[in-house]
């Protein structure tokens, strides 16, 4: 439709000086979304068992960790930024409250958090993935392992200085995460302070995580990808006694052999124009049996850094990178690497973590309440991707790199497509409603959500 000018543009006078008055109008009315999520999975009921041991507070434990959950979907970081929605009815609904609690009673509930409750939520957390792959049955499962610095910036309980190479010399933690490659869910995480190494606490962390698997995954194959830092025998020996099937980087400066290895190999088999390889049962000395390594080599250009003349010499030549993998798998090298090189799904899901989720925010002095947000953190995100997996079918199979099966929106795309959507609550002819401008793509996405939801309950 062709519009006129005169119809469309409008003359703007002078700025608009606000008026605040008490009323019901909502800055999220879309967490209603969220909302039907929670019934559907009694979120609110799983964290009030986490809690029965403790003196509950006039708002409740319960109330207080759905509370940090639904902060951290709203996009807030900081427990101060409470005060900017503390009068939305549709955040006081969604927890049963009629006020929220203020920045005091927050912190004070993270510090007060004990062991116990702490190893309770762990277990209501882990739970949603876990149920996911029992209704899913997928035929495969791809469990990748990787650790992920959380600096603290104050002197917190059980944080430590290690290697940070962004803030040198601060104080952090260093959690280990288990995520599953089909879902882009995180399992589990194992908690650790900030001068450990990577595979501290690893073997116990992983078989903890192939044993919940297999617990509620029964007829699925399992894999696993890790990085160099968790290459040794007792990690590789575990995962073959319990029929994973898994490739690991292996550490060049550990092993010299390795070197020699390459640097006599003559013939080496093309995979493509880049990518030549070979393969050979090798181990370690101090290691009892074989197992496959593959050898990767990959053509790349090395910049030449000293001066040089453009018009004769071309400022590039040719050189070589090298990789070495172990895996008990027996299929070709094209799948091998393939499947090896799709570990950077995992990358992304500590990126969105962090800058989305507020991962490397850390609340209070407290271990503890510092473990509880964070667990708040990766329900939130497991939440987000729970949501689309219930109302959407999916999209892709199973892919060489395992990539996840359904096409997921990340946090922050919901939050502005949805959740933040301003309301108000009305009472025509004496029914509650909550009224919204008449967009259509908000609507049809947000009832796509609550009808789907709705029929699953």
């Amino acid at each position: 439709m062709k519009f006129s000018k005169i119809f469309v543009q409008s003359k703007v006078f002078k700025v608009l000086r606000p008026q605040f008055e008490e009323q019901e109008l909502s800055s999220f009315s879309g967490l209603v979304v969220f909302q039907a999520l929670f019934d559907r999975l009694n979120i609110k009921q799983r964290f009030v068992a986490c809690f029965r041991h403790l003196n509950h507070s006039i708002f409740g434990n319960a109330t207080i960790m759905l509370m940090l959950i639904i902060h951290i979907l709203l996009g807030y970081r900081s427990l101060r930024d409470i005060q900017y929605y503390r009068d939305d009815p549709i955040v006081k609904r969604v927890l049963g409250l009629n006020i929220l609690p203020n920045v005091s009673t927050l912190s004070r509930s993270l510090s007060c958090a004990d062991t116990q409750s702490v190893n309770n939520v762990r277990s209501v957390s882990k739970q949603i993935p876990l149920d996911r792959l029992l209704q899913e049955q997928l035929s495969r499962v791809t469990l990748d392992f990787d650790g992920t610095v959380q600096c603290t910036k104050r002197k917190a309980e059980g944080s430590a200085i290690g290697y940070n190479k962004k803030k040198k010399g601060a104080r952090s933690y260093y959690p280990l995460l288990c995520t599953i490659s089909q879902t882009s869910q995180v399992l589990d995480v194992h908690h650790r302070p900030g001068n450990v190494h990577d595979s501290n606490g690893a073997k116990a962390f992983i078989l903890s995580c192939i044993d919940d698997v297999k617990a509620h995954s029964i007829s699925s194959v399992l894999e696993s990808r890790m990085d160099s830092a968790f290459f040794n025998e007792d990690i590789i020996t575990a995962l073959e006694e319990s029929n994973v099937e898994f490739t690991l980087s292996v550490p060049f400066a550990r092993f010299a052999e390795l070197k020699s290895l390459i640097e006599n190999r003559k013939r080496w088999q093309k995979y493509n124009d880049e990518i030549s390889y070979f393969e050979d049962e090798w181990k370690p000395k101090c290691w009892d049996n074989c197992s496959r390594f593959i050898f990767i080599r990959t053509k790349i250009k090395i910049q030449q850094k000293e001066p040089i003349q453009l018009d004769m010499f071309t400022p590039y030549e040719e050189g070589y990178e090298f990789k070495v993998i172990i895996t008990n798998k027996e299929k070709n090298i094209k799948n091998i690497l393939e499947f090896h090189n799709g570990r950077g799904s995992q990358e992304n899901v500590i990126g969105e973590l962090k800058s989305q989720g507020h991962l490397n925010y850390v609340p209070v002095k407290t271990l503890a309440g510092n473990q509880l947000y964070l667990f708040a953190n990766i329900m939130a995100y497991n939440l987000n991707k729970e949501l689309q997996m219930s109302c959407n079918e999916k999209q892709y199979g199973t892919t060489g790199k395992r990539h996840s099966l359904w096409q997921f929106k990340q946090l922050d795309t919901i939050r502005k497509n949805i959740l933040q959507r301003a309301g108000r609550l009305i009472r025509p002819q004496g029914k509650l409603t909550l009224s919204m401008s008449a967009n259509d793509a908000v609507k049809n996405e947000l009832l796509h959500y609550l009808d789907t939801l709705a029929l699953a309950a």
